[in-house]
């Protein structure tokens, strides 16, 4: 991830932009000048010191050779420390790392506190407290990098939807870690599918299969809410499922390609092999049928199940052809090859690395990135599919944007009562489809 240091911002940047395709970004007018940092040091706060949080950072440090890190803020302060080491341990020596002890804030509350000592916030905790925390970024005129997905339920999405307008009337740059909007293979495609070289999309499969993700055991004389914070994998109102948490990106693409979002969703779910009282609440499996305007069906299927079929693609059909997005292959109706993506694997610039340099390319070029308000709708469009495979139902989308559904509590302190218990054997209500309601 380290660029070479005999090469400048300004260089590092724009290689990585050309090879991405086009900034995608709105002139700034006079009156947001203001905010255009030129060459002045940029503070970073991290708020959310797991892995993809200490990788976010490297990254944003990497993108601009006046960044320093200042402030760190989790629910942990042994994540704190964790990550900070390793962030250290990367730029060995180098004077980007700055966090004294005294701003490495803890508790449910830390984050405003790093926050309001940033210009530039990265948000990457269990994604259920990310529209409380972009709000308060926004409010305080901050720059955004924050993960995807940006809440777990529909009433999070109103607030991160409110929040996106807001962000976009101040001219600040918000970028949400969908990072397949930033990989040149994807980019180039999408510009091929757009000029006609598969006709109008009909029909496609997203997939995320694999053998699914960590488990942290229950420890002794943990509290419920701790146990849970520590394992939030697990829990909707943390995680919201893997359809939500993983899935999106490949539901992501299918939006984006189509160019729209769907009007309806119905499917299927359950947990028949992760099951156990370690796997809290969530389902191992879910298929949806996403319905769009056009008439396009998306069938996505994502998967958590060892010894299964392992895939993470996306394929679209069109009236004059197909994509598969993997092997980068356009293909006419009769299955011959038309195109196929030139890169050989690891040659193209890393998409992870390329949304912070174009972030701080942007921030510093008078630019305004505006991610929020795609990345809301696609989160909701996750949690539309996992409200009809927990439910059995067709559920429309502005059933879902509309849902009074509210799985995280206002305020969280460690004295609050976690939104879902175990019963006295330890297992967790389990959603039942024809019998869970959502709406």
């Amino acid at each position: 991830m380290k660029n070479n240091k005999n090469e400048s911002r300004r260089e590092f940047v724009q290689k990585t932009a050309m090879a991405a395709g086009a900034l995608l970004t709105v002139p700034m007018g006079v009156d947001g000048m203001a905010r255009v940092h030129g060459e002045q040091k940029l503070k970073l706060a991290l708020v959310g010191c797991g892995g993809r949080g200490s990788g976010a950072t490297v990254q944003a440090l990497t993108a601009d050779e006046n960044v320093e890190l200042v402030a760190m803020a989790d629910a942990f302060a042994d994540r704190i420390e964790r990550s900070l080491k390793g962030i250290q341990d990367h730029f060995d020596g180098e004077k980007k790392i700055n966090v004294k002890e005294k701003h490495r804030f803890v508790g449910f509350d830390a984050y405003k506190k790093a926050i309001d000592m940033a210009d530039v916030v990265i948000l990457t905790t269990p994604p259920g407290f990310r529209p409380y925390h972009f709000e308060y970024a926004i409010a305080n005129d901050k720059h955004v990098f924050m993960e995807k997905p940006v809440a777990t339920d529909p009433v999070g999405i109103r607030k991160v939807l409110e929040t996106a307008k807001l962000a976009k009337a101040k001219k600040l740059n918000v970028v949400v870690g969908l990072q397949r909007h930033y990989q040149s293979k994807y980019i180039d495609l999408k510009q091929r599918i757009d000029s006609g070289a598969i006709g109008q999309i009909r029909s496609g499969q997203v997939y995320w299969n694999d053998a699914g993700v960590w488990v942290k055991k229950r420890k002794p004389g943990q509290t419920e809410l701790e146990y849970q914070m520590r394992n939030w994998y697990y829990f909707n109102w943390l995680c919201g499922d893997h359809i939500l948490e993983q899935h999106i990106h490949n539901i992501d693409v299918a939006n984006w390609f189509i160019g729209d979002y769907p009007v309806s969703a119905q499917g299927m779910g359950g947990r028949q092999v992760r099951n156990g009282k370690d796997h809290g609440e969530i389902f191992d499996h879910h298929f949806v049928e996403f319905t769009y305007a056009s008439g396009a069906v998306i069938a996505s299927q994502c998967r958590h199940i060892p010894g299964t079929m392992s895939r993470v693609d996306e394929v679209f059909q069109g009236t004059k052809g197909s994509v598969e997005i993997g092997k980068g292959i356009i293909s006419g109706l009769d299955g011959e090859s038309t195109y196929k993506y030139p890169n050989k694997w690891g040659e193209d610039p890393n998409p992870y690395q390329v949304e912070h340099d174009r972030l701080f390319a942007s921030i510093r070029d008078g630019g305004v990135i505006t991610d929020a308000e795609n990345g809301a709708k696609s989160t909701l469009t996750a949690i539309l599919g996992r409200m009809a495979t927990y439910t059995g139902k067709k559920i429309t989308f502005e059933e879902a944007l509309n849902s009074e559904l509210h799985l995280v509590p206002e305020e969280v302190t460690w004295d609050t009562t976690p939104p879902s218990l175990p019963d006295t054997n330890g297992n967790y209500p389990i959603p039942t489809p024809g019998k869970t309601k959502m709406i």
